[in-house]
């Protein structure tokens, strides 16, 4: 009872038992990047208007640089788990490794130039502006 169809039962195939918990991380990476993108926009929003070095000094602060890591990994996560399926379900073939082998790359790099910039920011000292600071 419950062990699937008797032709699936004959093939071998049937759930491959990741399906629940690939969908549960999109939504759990969607909400994180709600939360931390409303964030990130909120607070450029109330820094002010063209001061470089404000928003240096806004980055440069740890929790903020922490919630910024946070959020970069938070996106390229959820990238890749919605570019992966959308590969899986329309490239097919040889090129389906490629693409997948392609897709990490970018995701693996991309967050990880988005850490050290933002750790770069976080760990330069902050040289005082024409205001001081």
């Amino acid at each position: 009872m419950g062990d699937g169809t008797h032709l699936g039962k004959v093939r071998g195939l049937g759930s491959s038992g990741h399906g629940s918990q690939h969908w549960l991380q999109q939504r759990l990476t969607a909400l994180g990047n709600i939360l931390l993108v409303g964030f990130f926009v909120v607070s450029l929003v109330r820094l002010p208007l063209g001061d470089h070095a404000a928003v240096l000094r806004w980055a440069a602060d740890p929790m903020v640089a922490l919630a910024l890591i946070l959020m970069v990994v938070s996106v390229f996560w959820h990238l890749r788990l919605g570019l992966t399926v959308l590969i899986e379900d329309y490239v097919h073939g040889p090129m389906l490794l490629l693409a997948t082998v392609l897709l990490n790359f970018y995701a693996i790099g991309g967050a990880a130039y988005g850490i050290f910039t933002i750790a770069r920011i976080a760990l330069t000292p902050v040289v005082a502006g024409p205001g001081g600071i």
